[in-house]
Parts: structure tokens; sequence; C-alpha cells
């Protein structure tokens, strides 16, 4: 399922916050791929720093980049993606 990135935030431990379109706020853990070519540049905490959201996914300075179907598969759940509200209730609300 492809659900692009809106935000990645850097965390300690090699950890990101990583925000999707649909609501969803996920941990991605790179710690495992830090030994496994290019990632291994990552272990410098100003480049792991260094990410930023392009192309709905997210990207180093180095270029390195990351699927954002498989940054969704091997991340976990901390803010589960709101239920979307019809627009009938908001018109309902607002009308009172």
């Amino acid at each position: 399922m492809y659900i692009p990135v809106k935000s990645a935030k850097p965390l300690e431990g090699y950890k990101l916050q990583i925000r999707f379109k649909n609501g969803e706020e996920r941990i991605f853990d790179l710690t495992p791929y830090l030994t496994i070519g290019k990632f291994a540049e990552l272990r410098d905490i100003s480049l792991f720093n260094s990410v930023t959201v392009k192309f709905d996914s997210i990207e180093w300075a180095n270029h390195l980049d990351i699927d954002p179907e498989f940054l969704y598969a091997h991340s976990v759940t901390i803010r589960p993606r709101l239920p979307k509200r019809s627009t009938r209730a908001v018109k309902k609300q607002a009308v009172g």
C-alpha cells in the first residue's frame, strides 16, 4: 500500500518519527540497517539528522532515500490514523 510521507523527525537512537499523509504517525528504527552499504554513513549523527521529505518519502544529505512502502511496513504505529469525518457531519455541526 502506497502512503506518502508528510513529515519526518530524527529521534535519538537512530529512530525516525514519520507522519504519513493518511494522518498516521509511526516510528522507524534505522539501527538494523546501519551496517549495510551506504546506510553505514548514517552513523554520522549530523548526516542522520539531515533527513528531509522529498517526493513522498525521506532523503538524507548523502542522497540516500527509503521507499515509503518500506518505511510504513517496517515501522511501529505511535498514533493511529484518525477516521475521516463525513462532510455531512461537518455541515451538520456548522449549522448547529
